[in-house]
């Protein structure tokens, strides 16, 4: 079993395709499964990580031993709400070697510290929107970029994603059609966080 923790349902399922993806080696022989705590750890230091990370872990190991699987791997993901810069290395440095400490090897991890958030993911794969709606195109202007660099990323896909709006809840729709389509082993562009989640999958052994 693979668990995955995250802001919401909706960036829960985008990792899910990210997983299947990058490594069906894994995906394939193992359940995805979601718990519904909520993620809040880019801010916190100290005791506070520690114990917020401790009840994280604790809650995937107990869904694994509920329903009597292997912990085969632990994804976390959050919204950095912010840039790829020292202040996103500073975040992922604290929480990685916080997870390290209190998995202790037991099974692998995964950090999707998604900046500016996961819709910046999205936007490294603009072929997938008109799969979904002929429509959604994505504009020059948000093709081939650093999308770690891009601020409000949901804000500029609500704007200019318009017939029919685009919508939080399209984003695993995209992420689906990226799948579906081979389109992410190849993203248009570059993002650090994703780059920086990727080399923790394939770390996993």
């Amino acid at each position: 079993m693979i668990v995955l923790a995250g802001e919401d349902k909706n960036d829960c399922e985008i990792m899910a395709a990210l997983i299947r993806a990058h490594r069906p080696d894994l995906a394939g022989a193992a359940n995805l499964v979601r718990i519904n705590d909520p993620v809040r750890l880019r801010r916190k230091t100290g005791p506070d990580l520690t114990t917020a990370v401790r009840a994280l872990v604790g809650k995937a190991r107990a869904k694994a031993l509920q329903q009597k699987a292997q912990l085969a791997g632990f994804v976390i993901h959050e919204d950095m709400d912010g840039f790829t810069d020292p202040h996103y290395a500073k975040a992922r440095t604290a929480v990685t070697d916080e997870l390290s400490r209190q998995c202790h090897g037991l099974h692998p991890t995964a950090l999707a510290l998604a900046a500016w958030e996961s819709e910046g993911w999205l936007l490294l794969f603009p072929e997938a929107f008109p799969l979904l709606h002929p429509k959604w195109k994505l504009p020059p202007g948000l093709r081939g970029r650093d999308t770690g660099r891009i601020k409000d990323p949901k804000g500029e896909l609500k704007e200019r994603l318009v017939a029919p709006a685009f919508r939080e809840s399209d984003g695993p729709l995209v992420m689906r059609k990226a799948l579906e389509h081979h389109l992410i082993p190849t993203p248009k562009g570059k993002n650090d966080s994703y780059a920086d989640f990727l080399a923790d999958l394939r770390s996993w052994t």
